[in-house]
């Protein structure tokens, strides 16, 4: 889904551009909301996995594969604002060290991949776990999986307006719509898979899990009935932070510098419609192409998995200090996420 240079005129790349830095802009200040001491070292974990399951190619259909956007991941576990940044930090790495994006299109990649799919995916989820009596996983599933063509969609849109090759706009919706519909099923598996794991070991740091657990009621011989808050189960469960984030770190490692070597290797959804729609020819040379790092470590000759590992670092640090600076100082943040401990 990455849109490379070339795809877009200079009015519709810096319009795009605008919406993704005011985009960043407001969830900077949101993120405050979402985020504390004991939360936001979540934001380069998760910002950290998402880019190493990014390189994860999955096969979709015929010459087609797929790979995991994030978004609505990112804004289940961490909070839609706070989900928009981890997604512009690893867009951000991908596009300048590793020449997966284009940089004239970085904020067509932040609007349509972090700020789309973060928004559908949550505005999903919330609706999902409303209507289904809070069943978390099936709604990080359904939120997942619609947030891809979604995207998709959007993408669709801004080329119809001003991309430099003219489409059939229903035709290449028609395209981009049903094989991220498949990719959107793969999404959607690993992002209910994802949820569903830190949920049964760590409850209190899914963020879309908050406010979810019923109160604990007891009712007497006589039939009355006292409420005495919040079922335990979240509490109990809350703990010392480092060894979570060090068997985070452990496991999106493993993917970034093993998994990585079986990814497949066809042409991903946008790049596969591109060829078959005929306007591929479009996308123009990256400006740091000819980087050691460039296409995952092809260019330069480094392994896929060391380059895979260096991502995951950058990410990590960027988005971590991201995170901290953007957490929220009040005092008083201690009686939501409970006593910090490290």
């Amino acid at each position: 889904m990455h849109v490379p240079d070339g795809f877009f005129n200079a009015v519709t790349s810096i319009s795009a551009g605008v919406v993704a830095a005011a985009g960043v802009a407001v969830c900077l200040r949101g993120a405050r909301r979402e985020l504390d001491d004991r939360t936001a070292p979540m934001a380069g974990l998760v910002a950290a996995f998402i880019f190493a399951v990014q390189m994860l190619n999955f096969p979709v259909a015929a010459g087609t594969s797929g790979h995991l956007l994030g978004g609505a991941l990112a804004a289940i576990l961490v909070g839609p604002y706070t989900g928009v940044l981890c997604m512009a930090v690893v867009l951000l790495v991908q596009g300048v060290f590793f020449a997966d994006g284009g940089l004239t299109a970085l904020g067509v990649n932040v609007t349509i991949m972090g700020i789309v799919t973060v928004l559908v995916g949550w505005g999903v989820f919330r609706l999902v776990t409303r209507l289904a009596g809070g069943k978390v996983a099936v709604a990080a599933f359904l939120a997942a999986l619609i947030s891809v063509p979604a995207s998709a969609l959007a993408f669709t849109l801004l080329f119809w307006i001003g991309g430099t090759a003219p489409i059939e706009v229903g035709a290449v919706a028609a395209a981009m719509g049903g094989v991220h519909l498949l990719i959107g099923i793969g999404e959607g598996l690993i992002t209910a898979v994802t949820v569903g794991t830190v949920l049964a070991v760590r409850p209190d740091l899914v963020y879309g899990a908050r406010g979810l657990s019923k109160p604990l009621i007891l009712r007497g011989a006589e039939g009355e009935s006292t409420t005495v808050g919040e079922s335990p189960a979240p509490v109990a469960a809350r703990g010392a932070l480092k060894p979570f984030l060090l068997g985070g770190v452990g496991v999106t490692l493993v993917l970034a510098g093993v998994v990585s070597f079986f990814a497949s290797s066809s042409p991903d959804g946008l790049e596969a419609v591109a060829e078959n729609k005929g306007f591929i020819d479009q996308a123009a040379d990256h400006l740091f192409g000819g980087w050691a790092l460039a296409d995952y470590g092809e260019v330069g000759g480094i392994p896929v998995g060391v380059a895979g590992v260096l991502g995951v670092g950058l990410v990590l640090l960027l988005a971590g200090v991201i995170g901290y600076a953007a957490r929220s100082r009040d005092k008083t943040s201690g009686k939501t996420s409970g006593k910090t401990t490290v």
